[in-house]
């Protein structure tokens, strides 16, 4: 049965590893729910009998399908940044932390501030993450035809030409789609903005950060290293000590970040600098730029966390 009141509703979600742990303010009302499609449909159904105003969850984290389900309920939704919570927090001398009382605190800064909703479409998410995943399976065959000029006789390079035009002309069919999909929707255009500010990122970097890292501006700048797979892990047992490697993380970005990297180092002064003082300190090129790359990842994370432009540093 629906519930008739002129009440502002807002809905503080605290979202972990196997359960959601949720609050209804000014109704007071909490409750958990096992972080799975049978616990997410049972908090969905709960919600909406209240017709909230704003259902606010803190991590950032889009491919969470507790989102996508608001998104397929029409229900109203805020990415909220978890840095302006820990900051609400403070300002309101709350110092205690369980799972509950962050719920309510998610929902009492919904009621205060009253963010913008969302706009932000899961299925034009994957859509975009899709695409830029095809445009590289066809940039790695265009590149493959590519070689084979150099090796195959003259009389079958005629065989090969119209392949390499049919890949450059499906690369830009794909190309317009990202951009069609990103100016169609106003934070995804915002995203896009202040990535291509930063002089290495081009319009392809930035839809595959858009829509492989849609955490980027909602975490730490560990975190956000982390999660690329460009944080160097300890490799040390016992009297053991490794050579520190990168592994895991989202290898999607990660690849194309290191290709945007190749061009930021000749074009953007910062990265130029960087990496020009790592080789010269003998550390070998690929550890250079992949050191680079996390420099990159840590300056657009606060970027996109403080909604500010690419400004080089003032020599």
């Amino acid at each position: 049965m629906k519930t008739n009141t002129n009440q502002n509703i807002n809905v503080g979600v605290d979202t972990g590893k196997f359960q959601l742990d949720i609050y209804i303010r000014p109704l007071d009302i909490y409750f958990t729910v096992k972080n799975d499609e049978i616990g997410i449909a049972e908090a969905i159904k709960k919600i909406k009998i209240h017709s909230p105003n704003r259902i606010f969850e803190a991590t950032g984290r889009l491919e969470m399908p507790f989102i996508i389900a608001c998104a397929k309920a029409n229900l109203p939704f805020v990415i909220a940044n978890p840095i302006h919570i820990k900051r609400f927090a403070g300002a309101i001398g709350q110092r205690a932390k369980t799972d509950k009382l962050d719920a309510q605190l998610i929902a009492h800064y919904g009621e205060a501030i009253k963010p913008t909703l969302s706009t932000l479409k899961p299925d034009i998410m994957q859509t975009m993450s899709d695409l830029v995943a095809r445009r590289n399976q066809l940039l790695v065959m265009q590149t493959m035809e590519k070689n084979r000029l150099q090796i195959l006789p003259k009389e079958l390079i005629s065989t090969i030409k119209p392949i390499l035009a049919a890949f450059k002309n499906q690369i830009e069919k794909i190309e317009n789609k990202i951009l069609k999909l990103i100016e169609s929707c106003p934070e995804y255009s915002a995203k896009n903005t202040i990535l291509q500010s930063m002089k290495g990122i081009g319009k392809i970097a930035a839809a595959s950060i858009i829509s492989n890292l849609p955490e980027l501006g909602y975490m730490s700048n560990k975190e956000a290293g982390a999660l690329v797979g460009v944080a160097p892990m300890n490799r040390e047992s016992g009297r053991y000590k490794g050579l520190r490697k990168i592994q895991g993380g989202r290898h999607q970005v990660r690849t194309v970040l290191y290709m945007a990297m190749m061009s930021a180092i000749q074009s953007n002064p910062v990265f130029k600098s960087t990496y020009q003082r790592l080789v010269a300190a003998g550390k070998p090129k690929k550890v250079a730029l992949i050191a680079c790359v996390r420099k990159m990842i840590v300056i657009l994370n606060s970027m996109l966390r403080d909604g500010v432009m690419w400004e080089a540093p003032k020599v």
